[in-house]
């Protein structure tokens, strides 16, 4: 078991409720999702321009970015509407893939990671390195987080 990367107390319950409310994507799956994109980091920034726990790229928030904490702000950069929100995110992406052979939510994390336009041209998960890495390492973390979350 991985001793390293435990899910901050404090967002369990968040994990939870965007499981629970999207009902895709488990609490743990979620976890994990926020493990492998950011190390759980708020204030991460990417190559690409993505910013936060979650990876959201600007454009992608503007259209999915969602209030989860309820203070009348919706931020990429608050683990609060993140969490929530990629959640959200992920059954939009559901809705473009799920059409497609395979086993759902790896098409909505290859969706989520090389873009649904991508995953719609492969006719299932891409042949991308970094997106077949990125599922299963997602799997991977999803795993040990079974028990914790």
């Amino acid at each position: 078991m991985k001793t390293e990367g435990l899910i901050p107390a404090d967002l369990v319950p968040v994990f939870r409720d965007a499981a629970a409310t999207y009902g895709l994507l488990s609490a743990a799956q979620l976890a994990a999702q926020a493990r492998v994109e950011s190390r759980f980091d708020s204030s991460a920034i990417s190559r690409a321009g993505a910013v936060g726990m979650m990876q959201f790229l600007p454009r992608t928030w503007a259209e999915f970015g969602l209030d989860g904490d309820g203070d009348g702000v919706a931020d990429p950069l608050n683990p609060l509407d993140a969490i929530p929100s990629a959640a959200h995110y992920e059954q939009h992406l559901s809705e473009l893939v799920g059409d497609l052979p395979g086993d759902q939510i790896s098409l909505v994390l290859a969706a989520y990671n090389a873009g649904p336009t991508a995953v719609r041209t492969a006719g299932g998960v891409p042949d991308f390195a970094e997106t077949r890495s990125y599922i299963a390492k997602i799997n991977s973390w999803a795993e040990t987080y079974a028990s914790e979350i």
